[in-house]
């Protein structure tokens, strides 16, 4: 794959995840992975292809991998807190969603960290 292939299959898969289509921006993905898998905004798109189709094992690694690759990623900390919520380990989602919020805090962000705590206080209390 070329660079210029591999960056218009880039770009295809975002406008697929764009139009709400993760599976197909994932096999658009396929290849730029093989070629890319360095690149933090392909593991990032990956992640949210992968959240957006419910693999949440995978988007977990790979939001790992963009944190692992630029720890200053405040939306991968975001996502991978999201995801690690949706898999019910909330301490962990926590901890990366306040890591978020401390380095950009944004309104959905603080949000999504109240929304956690919350719930983390009625599993405390039921």
């Amino acid at each position: 794959m070329t660079t210029d292939s591999t960056f218009e299959a880039f770009r295809r898969a975002e406008a697929l995840l764009a139009g709400r289509r993760p599976l197909d921006a994932l096999r658009e993905l396929r290849e730029v992975l093989e070629v890319a898998a360095d690149k933090p905004s392909v593991q990032l798109l990956a992640g949210r292809a992968y959240l957006g189709s419910a693999q949440l094992l995978r988007a977990e690694e790979a939001f790992r991998k963009v944190i692992e690759l630029d720890p200053s990623d405040h939306y991968a900390r975001f996502a991978l807190g999201r995801t690690l919520q949706r898999q019910g380990l909330f301490t962990e989602a926590q901890a990366q969603l306040r890591m978020a919020t401390a380095m950009n805090p944004s309104p959905e962000y603080q949000e999504a960290l109240g929304e956690l705590r919350a719930r983390m206080a009625l599993e405390r209390d039921n």
